[in-house]
């Protein structure tokens, strides 16, 4: 496969099938995306042009290290064809809210689990550990997800998921980034060490008055308030950046997966939410495709058993 610089990505789906139709060429793809600057051993670290040995494995021709393109990626020994991998990221990426489990199954003609296994795989690479903090003025509010149970209270203490949000707010208008954590309860030392991770510290922090956010001016932030029950302006005018993409994402849960995401799985699709809103302007369907083949091959080997009952966030995934 000659892949012509800058046009790298397929842009129609005519254009995937004709640039992947089988296993070589994808390998061909993953090659350039790993080693875009040629073959490079992750043994001894010597750049050079790799032997090909058999069942597709290749060797340095330095200290004979022997690997595959796959090894040490999501695709790392997987029994599902590459063809199947990779026509599953081009429908998650071009589609515009994405496919449940159920309706990327009927896409491939594939089993329900291994569509739900290969979407939660993809969901881990989606989380980009290097991405920059955010800048600028950064509103940050929670939000509750999956409702409010017949005759339950509204609030922070209600028995729901609890998802805090943090969105760059443009001026005159408009919204930047946005990041996401779904988190155990709304006090300070669940909020506060999600700011630090994802806002700059020369940012503006917009809150409301909760006590939870109390302790930013200790740890270097700007902090500029708005007490919503003694504002004359209801809460999604007051706060609307944070109030709209709560909006987006509970609606996104709802059409596309049916409200049907339990609290284990949640911030899965939360790193999918993220990765889909803050490459909303991009104006190639198939450079999104590219962007997640590209986080696919350095991100560490995920396994079924963990992703099954939820992954864990807390371990580095890059």
């Amino acid at each position: 496969m000659v892949l012509i610089p800058g046009h790298d990505y397929p842009n129609t789906y005519r254009g995937f099938v004709e640039m992947f139709p089988d296993n070589p060429a994808c390998v061909a793809y993953l090659m350039h995306l790993r080693w875009p600057d040629g073959f490079v051993c992750p043994a001894c670290n010597t750049p050079s042009t790799p032997w090909n040995e058999s069942r597709g494995r290749i060797a340095c021709p330095v200290c004979r290290h022997q690997t595959s393109i796959t090894t040490g990626t999501i695709f790392d020994k997987t029994r599902t064809a590459l063809t199947t991998w990779f026509e599953a990221a081009w429908h998650v990426t071009t589609a515009k809210n994405g496919m449940s489990a159920k309706t990327l199954e009927r896409t491939l003609d594939v089993s329900y689990r291994v569509a739900w296994t290969m979407l939660q795989r993809f969901r881990v690479t989606m989380k980009n550990v290097k991405r920059k903090q955010l800048v600028g003025e950064v509103e940050v509010d929670e939000t509750l997800i999956g409702g409010i149970k017949q005759g339950g209270k509204r609030g922070r203490g209600v028995s729901k998921s609890i998802v805090v949000i943090a969105v760059e707010v443009k001026q005159p208008r408009g919204l930047g980034r946005v990041r996401m954590r779904h988190v155990s309860d709304a006090s300070g030392d669940s909020l506060l060490p999600f700011i630090c991770d994802v806002v700059a510290h020369n940012a503006v922090v917009l809150t409301d008055g909760w006590s939870g956010y109390n302790g930013l001016p200790g740890l270097g932030y700007t902090r500029k308030t708005t007490v919503i029950a003694s504002s004359n302006d209801p809460a999604h005018v007051s706060m609307p950046g944070v109030h709209r993409v709560a909006s987006l994402l509970k609606r996104w849960i709802l059409g596309t997966h049916q409200g049907a995401i339990v609290p284990a799985h949640l911030q899965s699709y939360l790193e999918e939410f993220t990765f889909r809103f803050n490459r909303r302007t991009s104006g190639s369907r198939g450079l999104l495709f590219r962007r997640l083949l590209e986080q696919a091959v350095i991100t560490k080997p995920v396994t079924e058993t963990d992703v099954t009952h939820g992954y864990d966030w807390n371990i580095s995934v890059k």
